[in-house]
């Protein structure tokens, strides 16, 4: 069982605040510098819910734990938490780039630690605990083939709640998330029947469009590693966070890839599809891989006009909402980068639609 907080710091001070922090949810273990941190980790690895790691130490600093978890193959399974003075961007960057969960600012908030310290280990647990279901599914499946058919209807219904299990973790994160996931849902259904209609080369069916609908929850997945201080930042991202907040793309879909194997594989190939691709643009402008044309999956294409129409739609903390005019325009014109010209003529055809969605969606806000 994971109880164990690690608190590596060399200033006695700071291990002492951090363990009276924590200390009535968790054990606390102290390091004083890298080489005792790694000397415990290799002994209680497997009881340790989050590595609390200060930068500069003597011996060996932060960067050389972290080098060493990195190697042992622990950074995927212990969440760190930097907590340091340090607050360049360069060296942020260096900590995220290791797969640290979060980087804290010395001097720091104690009620803020110990909420991104629960938030962290809750957000482990939960992954561990699915990590754990899917391997029991699996087994399961293996052990009744006999059964196929309610096999089949009660992995549709798990596929399902996994999507909705996930958009609600992203929800919990981003407070603006959980409508704006229901919205993009249903621009999405209504584009995607459209090209349906209009673009048979593409293969869409009805099945196909209801798993493309379902699988837009989770569009933004990834964001649930993004640090709060970037993702509920209340204005403009500055280009280095921007360049982090990009890495939901990445992160997102390394999280489905993981757990890819409790649903079946057309949930799990567009889901991955959608998660990773849905920032990239036609005229290959994207990101993360710069995809042109269509070689973006033709539901992550969906789900981009869906989620950009929405976006410019709605207020956020950075700005109001445009009108259903000037959004359309503004797709149309390539101000929010380069669609499909098929992607924008079936938009077109269902401009009303959409619009009259937004309607009802300010009409049920305001009531």
């Amino acid at each position: 069982m994971r109880d164990k907080i690690l608190v590596v710091d060399d200033v006695e001070i700071n291990r002492v605040l951090l363990t009276e922090i924590l200390k009535d949810e968790f054990q606390i273990l102290e390091a004083e510098d890298g080489g005792q941190a790694l000397e415990i980790l290799e002994k209680q690895n497997d009881q340790i819910s989050v590595v609390l790691l200060d930068l500069i130490m003597p011996n060996m600093d932060g960067f050389a734990v972290l080098e060493g978890m990195k190697s042992r193959g622990w950074m995927g399974k212990i969440p760190v938490l930097v907590i340091s003075g340090e607050s360049s961007a360069k060296i942020e960057g260096r900590c995220f780039e290791y797969g640290v969960s979060d980087f804290i600012r010395k001097p720091f908030d104690n009620s803020l630690v110990r909420k991104r310290v629960m938030n962290t280990v809750n957000l482990y647990l939960y992954k561990n605990h699915l990590e754990d279901t899917v391997a029991k599914q699996t087994e399961t499946l293996k052990k009744q083939n006999e059964r196929l058919k309610r096999q089949a209807e009660r992995l549709k219904a798990s596929n399902e709640r996994i999507i909705d299990i996930l958009g609600t973790v992203v929800e919990c994160r981003n407070l603006e998330s959980g409508e704006h996931i229901m919205r993009v849902k249903e621009f999405t259904r209504i584009l995607a029947l459209k090209m349906m209609e209009n673009y048979p080369e593409y293969g869409l069916t009805p099945e196909k469009v209801e798993i493309i609908t379902s699988a837009s929850s989770l569009h933004d997945v990834g964001k649930i590693a993004i640090p709060d201080g970037i993702l509920l930042k209340p204005g403009r991202l500055t280009a280095e966070e921007f360049e982090i907040m990009k890495t939901h793309t990445t992160k997102g879909s390394e999280l489905l890839t993981n757990i890819k194997g409790i649903w079946d594989e057309d949930y799990a190939q567009v889901c991955y599809e959608i998660c990773r691709h849905h920032h990239e643009k036609y005229d290959g402008r994207g990101y993360p891989d710069g995809l042109k044309g269509d070689e973006i999956p033709v539901a992550a294409q969906i789900v981009s006009i869906a989620d950009v129409y929405d976006a410019l739609v709605s207020s956020r903390v950075y700005k109001g909402a445009f009108t259903v005019d000037v959004a359309f325009q503004m797709i149309n014109d390539g101000e929010c980068g380069v669609f499909s010209p098929k992607l924008l003529d079936s938009f077109a055809r269902v401009r009303e639609e959409f619009e009259s969605l937004v309607e009802r969606n300010r009409a049920a806000q305001e009531a």
